[in-house]
């Protein structure tokens, strides 16, 4: 596939890499282009940031309940 060019599974998985390493301008840009023409990837983006948030407000809720 192309350098900027991605399906969205590739894309899914650098979304899902971001959560864990800084990406790369190429592949940064390759994820913004594949948003502005695909309605699910953006979509899945979204769900991943709601249970990241998710799972850090559930982490301070444990800590508060524990100390």
């Amino acid at each position: 596939m192309s350098l900027f060019k991605k399906n969205c599974r590739e894309v899914t998985s650098l979304v899902l890499q971001a959560e864990d390493r800084a990406l790369s301008w190429h592949e940064r840009l390759a994820l913004r282009l594949h948003m502005l023409a695909c309605r699910a990837c953006p979509r899945f983006a979204q769900q991943v940031q709601l249970m990241r948030r998710a799972s850090e407000r559930w982490r301070r809720y444990s800590d508060e309940s524990e100390g």
